[in-house]
């Protein structure tokens, strides 16, 4: 068993058959002789090209979602601190 390597206009007519027709994707692959696999795969690159700003988008969205839980725990640690401060200079009665 070997790897295949698909010409990338069998590619194009494959993905343009899967999208235009009503069929399952996996009936479509068995009449070409590919994988379903592989024809999903190359379904969703092609969804994946058009739509790039939709893929920065959700890059961004992470990244908010990361940097917003970086920055409640940093709020946190800074709040330990200033109790720890106050505790410790009502300890030594400065």
């Amino acid at each position: 068993m070997g790897t295949y390597k698909y010409s990338a206009e069998l590619r194009a007519d494959a993905v343009a058959l899967a999208r235009s027709s009503g069929r399952p994707v996996s009936r479509i692959a068995a009449e070409l002789g590919v994988n379903h696999e592989t024809l999903r795969q190359w379904i969703k690159t092609a969804q994946n090209a058009e739509r790039p700003e939709a893929l920065a988008e959700s890059t961004k969205d992470a990244e908010i979602a990361a940097l917003r839980r970086q920055v409640r725990e940093l709020e946190m640690e800074r709040d330990i601190l200033r109790r720890a401060a106050k505790y410790l200079a009502g300890e030594t009665n400065w």
